[in-house]
């Protein structure tokens, strides 16, 4: 296969990235708005862990179709179509708001959205080197945090009730669509797409799989319940959009940090690092009693959490041929969405304490770290390369 073909000049980062920016704006505010907006629409409080699993049940399926939707028409048209699905979801929500048919339309938005992710996210890996892969992926973490920031940061002046908010996020999306509609060049030459088969599934980095899988179990709870959990503790919503922006903001920040440490230095180790770090601030969150201490362990815990699945999913392709760049990120987010399905019901449920989401988090976190340093040892006494670990 030709390299020529991917040269960055041909396959350009500004539609997708300027499309996903928009997104995620629309995302990350439509995240907490839904679990903040049941009551408004005459719904129990206890749907929201059920609307957080199914909308990440909906990624899961969504990742194993993916493939399929991009090798008959193209990223650009891909995207376009991943992202007028989840318009229509939300016109359906504020239709019929009813408990099935909002379950319904959230799992409907989580194969969207997995069409989203996994279109982008090929589109910026197929790239010439594991070096650009990293600057690229930083790229794309971050506009995507970003934008989930700025759309935490909307819940205090629009607010969580009505049918307003609801069409902020629709006009957002609507934006969203405009890069790929308008902008023609720059989307990745069309190939034959290879699937992944199970042997070579085996040889993909157990840390990479169990990387993406622990980041599902941290980021499912973080976005269905999180915003609950800070609501009734501080029982403040400018407070809770607040400090769900933080958390968001600490992602965003730790990218540039994640795509210059995960070429020098051992992706395991350095996994093992922030699941540590976010352990921390776990501790924090519980002991905090200042409003600027829990800010901070807010936003260490936001970086550690979401530093995991970029390192995880540059692991993961490092050994991969272009062909298989989608195969690839395709199974790293059916491993996230496997862990963001089962995360929120297990967090919900591990604990009586009014702590539980937290606790949860920490008992992830720290056990994470020990394997993935465990792993990391066992890369290096083995003489491996540390950098690819």
């Amino acid at each position: 296969m030709d390299k020529s073909a991917f040269k960055t000049s041909e396959n350009s980062s500004f539609t997708p990235v300027t499309g996903l920016a928009f997104f995620a704006i629309a995302s990350g505010f439509l995240m907490s708005l839904i679990p903040l907006s049941l009551t408004s629409f005459k719904m129990d409080t206890s749907l929201i862990a059920w609307l957080a699993s199914i909308f990440y049940l909906g990624i899961l399926v969504g990742a194993t179709c993916v493939q399929s939707v991009i090798s008959k028409s193209s990223h650009r048209y891909a995207l376009m179509m991943f992202l007028s699905l989840l318009i229509l979801t939300i016109i359906l929500m504020l239709m019929f708001p009813t408990p099935s048919v909002w379950l319904a339309a959230r799992f409907i938005a989580g194969i969207a959205v997995a069409g989203v992710f996994v279109v982008v996210e090929s589109w910026l890996l197929m790239a010439d080197s594991a070096k650009q892969r990293a600057k690229r992926l930083g790229l794309y973490m971050t506009s995507l945090y970003g934008g989930s920031a700025l759309g935490q940061l909307a819940i205090g002046p629009i607010g969580i009730k009505g049918l307003a908010p609801f069409f902020c996020v629709i006009g957002l999306l609507l934006i969203a669509i405009l890069p790929p509609l308008l902008i023609k060049q720059g989307q990745p030459v069309q190939l034959q797409h290879q699937r992944i088969g199970l042997k070579e599934a085996r040889k993909i980095s157990t840390p990479a799989i169990i990387g993406c899988l622990v980041s599902g179990m941290l980021l499912g709870p973080i976005y269905g319940l999180m915003p609950t959990y800070i609501n009734n503790q501080l029982a403040s919503t400018e407070t809770t959009a607040f400090l769900m922006a933080v958390i968001v903001l600490g992602g965003m920040l730790i990218q540039p940090l994640v795509s210059y440490l995960s070429i020098r230095v051992s992706k395991s180790l350095l996994m093992a690092l922030f699941c540590l770090l976010g352990t921390i601030g776990v501790m924090g969150v519980l002991e905090g009693e200042s409003i600027a201490l829990i800010s901070m362990s807010y936003f260490v815990l936001g970086a550690s959490c979401f530093a995991l699945y970029p390192i995880a999913i540059t692991l993961a392709c490092d050994a991969l041929s272009v062909e298989k760049i989608v195969a690839a990120t395709e199974l790293m987010l059916l491993s996230y969405s496997i862990g963001s399905v089962v995360g929120p019901l297990i967090a919900e449920h591990s604990s009586s304490s009014k702590h539980s989401l937290i606790l949860y988090l920490g008992f992830v976190l720290t056990t994470t770290s020990i394997y993935m340093l465990i792993k990391s040892l066992q890369t290096t006494r083995s003489g491996h390369t540390p950098a690819i670990g």
